[in-house]
């Protein structure tokens, strides 16, 4: 249909973004981010879609796109089925489909989320089967075991019982080749989420360990509502208390007895990370902050066992150390570290008091792309904010009018008014949030007095 109406419109070198999958309501959309970066990039002169949903269910941000950004990139817009076209002026029903949009995608939600509870609360298991089970091929709602996963977990906890570490298991099934369960996954063409973040697929890392040996669904159990997510809006999944799950008993063939799944909670509970030793020291300054070379792994700061004087960085991928894949072990010494920092500080403490002027220079050249960068994203929102703003007072006009001209109900103004108002306060304070940030921004682009300190402060003698 958009290609026929390109046709006929005379629009030409026409190109498709799409987004199979992805909800409305996310703007973090791949084919959507892909159409503003060629947009940005001056590619774009025309965008049509079917009908405003299309585009987003957010009110606030379709809004934003279609009265700020495509207007301020000379892109004229097109809503096919909606009849609107931004080259014949604003449309005045805009507003009022893209609010429709919204309430149905909160709409679909609602009813979503009603369904899972109804569905969780009698039983059915509302997540995809952990590793060592799979769907029934016929039933999907029934878990059965896996037999080649649910032995691993049976070794597993054989493992445990036996006194050995997350760390020493997961570095006895990477030695016997046993491929992680991501990986494994992949192999017999189950489709999970989530994305391969190890690259080796037979290094088992001791949270996977973890995860599994506190499963309690291995005993035959389903858990629901182990998490969840405050809006349709915001789909970050969160912990649910322990005391919201729904737990039903015995439903499917337990992989380890409940028994022996209860003594290894013991043993989890008493294995916790010890807490570090008095004798060896405050940490270092420099943690966290200092990264391999070759690999890109972070260093872990130490204290020698013999000599509790002696601290030294290592990298944390070293092959021999922590079953990584880096050749060398990268040992430095913190108080060479020190030493080289302090010298550094002195030769620009000298830079400074030789060549004010040059210094001031190049410290600003190195600071201006991150301060460049900062400030145009929070011009961006600020003039998404104030856009959105000023529709809303037009918004409220509307409806009002609307309200009494008996087109909207009293139930239906109200819901919006109300809305409306809780969204302008929001907006009211970041508004002023962004504008005191880029004030400090411009205070400081101005202002390199900073630089003139007292020449003292930079002669000290450590």
């Amino acid at each position: 249909m958009l290609k026929r109406f390109a046709k006929e419109n005379g629009l030409t070198n026409t190109r498709y973004y799409v987004d199979d999958g992805y909800t409305g309501t996310n703007f973090e959309r791949p084919g959507f981010q892909k159409l503003i970066e060629d947009i940005d990039l001056g590619y774009i002169s025309t965008v049509i879609v079917k009908d405003l949903s299309r585009l987003g269910r957010r009110y606030d941000m379709v809004g934003y796109y279609m009265d700020t950004y495509f207007p301020d990139r000379d892109v004229r817009f097109i809503a096919v089925n909606d009849n609107i076209d931004s080259d014949e002026g604003e449309s005045e029903i805009a507003p009022f489909k893209n609010v429709l949009n919204e309430f149905y995608a909160r709409d679909i939600s609602k009813k979503c989320r009603s369904s899972y509870r109804i569905r969780g609360s009698t039983g059915e298991p509302l997540a995809p089967p952990p590793y060592g089970y799979i769907k029934s091929p016929d039933n999907p709602k029934k878990w059965v075991i896996d037999p080649e996963a649910a032995q691993v977990v049976r070794d597993i906890f054989k493992m445990a019982l036996e006194g050995k570490s997350n760390e020493t298991i997961a570095r006895i099934l990477q030695e016997r080749k046993v491929l992680i369960p991501m990986a494994y996954w992949q192999e017999k063409g189950i489709r999970k989420g989530g994305k391969v973040t190890q690259p080796n697929k037979y290094k088992w890392c001791k949270t996977t360990i973890t995860k599994i040996l506190t499963q309690q669904e291995y005993c035959g159990d389903i858990i629901n509502f182990k998490a969840y997510s405050k809006s349709y809006k915001n789909k970050k999944r969160y912990d649910n208390p322990k005391e919201n799950w729904v737990i039903f008993k015995d439903v499917h063939e337990p992989i380890i007895s409940r028994d022996d799944f209860e003594l290894v909670q013991a043993l989890v509970v008493k294995t916790k990370r010890r807490a570090p030793k008095q004798e060896n020291g405050e940490k270092n300054m420099f943690c966290d902050f200092l990264y391999c070379a070759d690999c890109g792994s972070k260093l872990w700061y130490h204290t020698n066992t013999t000599n509790k004087e002696i601290h030294f960085f290592s990298c944390s991928n070293y092959k021999k150390d922590t079953r990584g894949n880096c050749e060398s072990r990268h040992y430095i010494r913190a108080d060479a570290i020190e030493q080289v920092v302090m010298l550094e500080l002195r030769r620009l403490a000298k830079y400074l008091e030789t060549d004010e002027e040059e210094f001031a220079e190049l410290l600003a050249e190195k600071t201006n792309s991150d301060m460049l960068a900062e400030q145009k994203n929070l011009e961006t929102e600020l003039n998404r904010a104030t856009a959105r703003n000023e529709m809303l007072t037009s918004l409220f006009a509307k409806t009002y009018e609307d309200n009494v001209s008996g087109k909207l109900s009293d139930e239906m103004y109200m819901e919006l008014s109300h809305k409306y108002e809780v969204e302008r306060l929001e907006l009211k304070t970041k508004i002023f949030e962004y504008k005191e940030r880029l004030a400090k921004i411009s205070e400081m682009e101005q202002n390199k007095d900073f630089l003139r300190l007292s020449g003292s402060l930079w002669r000290w003698n450590p």
